[in-house]
């Protein structure tokens, strides 16, 4: 069932979100501290164990490849707190690690803090989509779209292009280079980033060799991508969420409607870094990791959004255009019942 569009009793005022929030948004470094120790502890533990298990079988290295995968999945939520300035108090320290965990998740850190920060500012806002967001066309752009942009469009939304060989390019081969118009720094950081990866490979295929090195990095890679994308495509992509022409789009409600409450079970939970209370996330980027969870567990205001269930996730896969006359997403199926303003 559809949520309503924002009203006074479904979204919060300015004064009563950011109050809401405001004990929550400063970092505490024995907890990010803590949680680089049993992050990176046991992901450097299973390298190990990879490394070894080539000797014994390669099916072992790919079981062992899935925790492994789980602790990049959440090394990669410090790398995005760290873009968010909400790691560490200073933020030099969030900048040297953001670049640090950045090499790590192939991921060159001031050009994505740059997109990422977009995202935030346009997240439901029809007129502003195209920067750090999942392509969304609505049913009238899509009909009104060439043959050739509406097949593109449909194998863009084919699960396993959206989910396994998108993000694989992407982070292997797209982020290595630098696309559109970027000022200097993010440009630098690509190339540094790219730079900083082959030092690693080198080092690596020194101490282990080259093949052993691929055969544990690429699957541990497509694997946290695959997760990682779910991720931020079920946490905008979803029944009842809220996408808006720009003079009428707001903030808060982008934020409450269009961002969801991704309820998952405690393991999965921690290994996403609490991201699945993506509302508040969205309200209050500042607000860390480790803090989401008793912000959501002290306001009432963020316990009244209506969870999304590991299930109901999966039945977000049918949904692919934003029908502007019923103010929903449909699916292809519906392309004959949505109806579109001449």
């Amino acid at each position: 069932m559809n949520r309503k569009p924002a009203t006074d009793g479904a979204t919060p005022g300015r004064t009563s979100w950011r109050q809401a929030v405001a004990s929550y948004q400063s970092p505490d470094l024995r907890r990010s501290l803590w949680q680089i120790v049993n992050t990176f502890v046991p992901y450097i533990v299973l390298w190990v164990l990879m490394v070894r298990s080539l000797e014994v079988s390669y099916w072992l290295t790919l079981a062992l490849a899935v925790p492994a995968a789980g602790f990049l999945v959440r090394i990669f939520i410090f790398f995005h707190d760290c873009g968010h300035g909400s790691f560490f108090k200073s933020q030099r320290a969030n900048d040297i690690f953001g670049i640090i965990t950045g090499i790590l998740v192939f991921t060159p850190y001031y050009s994505w803090r740059h997109a990422h920060a977009l995202h935030h500012a346009t997240a439901g806002d029809l007129d502003r989509r195209g920067v750090g967001d999942i392509w969304t066309m609505t049913v009238r752009e899509y009909r009104e779209a060439p043959l050739w942009k509406r097949f593109a469009y449909r194998v863009f939304r084919f699960p396993p292009f959206t989910f396994l060989i998108g993000p694989t390019v992407v982070f292997l081969i797209l982020q290595r280079f630098p696309s559109g118009e970027k000022v200097p720094r993010e440009r630098m950081s690509i190339w540094a980033t790219d730079l900083a990866l082959l030092g690693v490979a080198a080092a690596m295929s020194f101490a282990i060799g080259l093949e052993a090195y691929v055969l544990i990095q690429i699957p541990v890679m497509v694997i946290a991508g695959m997760v990682g994308v779910w991720m931020f495509y079920v946490q905008h992509q979803f029944e009842g969420t809220y996408w808006e022409r720009h003079e009428r789009w707001d903030f808060a409600t982008a934020a409450m409607q269009g961002a969801s409450f991704y309820k998952l079970p405690r393991i999965l939970q921690w290994f996403s870094g609490n991201i699945g209370f993506h509302h508040i996330h969205h309200l209050s980027p500042k607000v860390p990791n480790y803090k989401l969870q008793a912000c959501f567990d002290a306001n009432p205001i963020f316990q009244q959004v209506k969870p999304i269930t590991v299930w109901a996730s999966v039945k977000s896969l049918r949904l692919h255009l934003w029908d502007e006359e019923s103010r929903r997403l449909v699916g292809f199926g519906q392309l004959k019942a949505a109806t579109v303003r001449a």
